[in-house]
């Protein structure tokens, strides 16, 4: 995954209340590829409050460098899987590999995975073929099933239904309807907000963030894209979730503090991070 992002990044916001967790970030594509870059980009967000990311894979050469960065910065944990429209081509090997590097004990979620009819880059039956090959991997390592849908709202609720969903399921920027929010909650989902709550358009997403329960919400940047208005089509970084977090508290009428606390206690539940060691 690379970025077509162009210009300055947004100014760094006044730092939260509370601190929280960007819980679907690409550092990788963000630029910050070494070491020291992935410090420099987790300075700058603690700066504004949000003080750990899950970074996250979209295919086998991502997923091995997520794995890595992972051990670089405490602040940095990892998702690993197959971006649905990256599995035209997925044998044994590839998931072999993935099934190991989900064993890494800073990798967190197995995602991105699900389905894509967006783009036009992998056959729906490949797509759903890996999107229940990557089903029965969170239930196998028992981590956080990480969703990817794009235009295919029916078909991952029904994948997931065949399949048996796992016991933690996030829908990474969710994009769907009041009605379909109300279907992923009520199977338990985690339903995670990128910039996209704070575009003109979205009238419809802003209804599903003033109604989903506060036990199952998630904020997110999805850097480099998406970023929140008004500086969208910029690049994107972790430090802007705090953007985001507060057009959501604004939007459902919270106290910004209290609803950062519990978008936090929801990123550790989700993701166990209390449970995951340093060292």
């Amino acid at each position: 995954m690379t970025s077509k992002r162009h210009g300055e990044r947004p100014p760094v916001p006044e730092k939260l209340p509370a601190p929280v967790v960007d819980s679907h970030t690409h550092l990788d594509a963000c630029g910050a590829l070494t070491r020291e870059a992935v410090v420099e980009v987790l300075d700058r967000a603690e700066a504004a409050g949000v003080d750990r990311v899950v970074t996250v894979a979209d295919d086998l050469p991502s997923a091995r460098w997520v794995a890595e960065a992972s051990t670089w910065d405490p602040r940095v944990f990892g998702a690993v899987a197959l971006h649905p429209t990256r599995t035209a081509s997925f044998g044994d090997a590839e998931r072999d590999e993935l099934a190991k590097l989900a064993e890494h004990p800073r990798v967190v979620a197995i995602g991105e995975t699900g389905l894509d009819y967006y783009w036009d880059y992998s056959p729906p039956a490949a797509q759903q073929d890996a999107f229940r090959w990557h089903i029965e991997l969170s239930k196998r390592t028992g981590k956080a099933l990480m969703i990817h849908d794009r235009d295919a709202h029916a078909d991952v609720l029904s994948t997931l239904d065949a399949e048996g969903a796992p016991s933690t399921v996030v829908f990474h920027c969710f994009s769907g309807d009041l009605d379909f929010a109300r279907a992923c909650v009520e199977r338990g989902f985690v339903l995670s907000f990128a910039g996209p709550v704070t575009f003109k358009n979205s009238a419809a997403l802003r209804e599903v963030v003033e109604w989903v329960p506060e036990d199952r919400v998630l904020v997110e940047t999805d850097a480099p894209f998406l970023t929140p208005h008004p500086f969208r089509g910029r690049p994107n970084e972790p430090y802007a979730a705090n953007y985001t977090l507060r057009a959501m508290a604004t939007l459902r009428g919270v106290d910004l503090a209290e609803f950062g606390v519990a978008v936090t206690r929801n990123a550790e539940r989700v993701f166990g991070l209390r449970d995951v060691e340093w060292s």
